[in-house]
């Protein structure tokens, strides 16, 4: 008797599982692979890439994290939000900026401590990896404008349920000033 044939997201999980490691971390790089997933198909997400160590000192990642280019902006920074009322910029013709995504399950405890470590780990701004031309991966450097983002360290805390639906939410390291609507 054939066996059922694997749903798209299971044949991503399957394909991309590193061989040889516990349960627990084939968990979390499942969830991982969910969210990068679930930013790519149902968000239209590019240049997305799973982080296992952290860009600042090369260390192991306490949990994998994901990178990438959303289609439009996620988060606008008050003091920017004026500029562009005063300059009449609308929010479409601001360039989108790679963003951090931690990929959670709603059953995961977090507590400042853990996000804190998290914030730690990461710089500002997720740098890409670009190819050379021997399909090696390089870092690529920051612009100005991504170096010195407002608002300082954020990320999306994707969290997924049981059902498979993800949630998302920005998390700033520390606090930010409300936005003005």
């Amino acid at each position: 008797m054939d066996k059922p044939r694997l749903s798209a997201l299971s044949s991503v999980i399957e394909a991309s599982k590193p061989a040889g490691i516990p349960i627990a971390d084939h968990q979390q790089h499942a969830l991982s692979a969910q969210v990068l997933h679930n930013l790519q198909y149902q968000h239209d997400w590019t240049s997305l890439q799973l982080h296992t160590q952290s860009p600042i000192d090369k260390r192991p990642l306490a949990k994998p994290l994901v990178s990438g280019l959303p289609p439009h902006r996620i988060y606008v920074h008050p003091d920017e939000q004026i500029e562009m009322l005063k300059e009449r910029i609308q929010e479409e013709d601001i360039p989108a900026e790679r963003e951090w995504v931690l990929p959670t399950h709603l059953r995961e405890r977090w507590s400042l401590r853990k996000f804190a470590e998290v914030f730690d780990s990461i710089t500002e701004v997720p740098i890409a990896a670009k190819e050379d031309g021997q399909g090696e991966q390089k870092d690529s450097t920051e612009t100005k404008e991504t170096k010195n983002r407002r608002g300082g360290k954020r990320l999306l805390l994707a969290t997924a349920g049981d059902d498979s639906t993800i949630v998302y939410y920005v998390v700033h390291d520390g606090i930010v000033k409300p936005r003005q609507n």
